[in-house]
């Protein structure tokens, strides 16, 4: 399988690139189109309801090429502001 254009952007690999297609997002053109946050939220509702803060702060990362560690709780701030009912459940440790 050829790999996706959307691999070029910083922090987006194989697995995020597969999902990102999954909601019609196909080009990096087509990801800067969207708020990054909205692109999360969408992944999370239709793709993979799993997806913790550190996938957010990678999407937010790649839209923003900040660090992930350096706007991880800013993001996840920002995040639960636009989406206030939609919660981390994770399961997964230190995120």
């Amino acid at each position: 399988m050829p790999k996706s254009p959307l691999t070029k952007l910083q922090n987006i690999w194989p697995i995020i690139a597969d999902n990102l297609i999954k909601i019609w997002i196909t080009t990096p053109e087509e990801f800067f189109e969207h708020d990054p946050y909205e692109i999360f939220y969408n992944l999370k509702t239709k793709v993979d309801h799993t997806l913790c803060r550190c996938a957010l702060a990678a999407i937010v990362w790649a839209y923003e090429w900040k660090k992930r560690n350096l706007i991880r709780k800013e993001s996840e701030e920002n995040y639960l502001k636009k989406y206030p009912n939609d919660k981390f459940d994770t399961a997964r440790k230190n995120c």
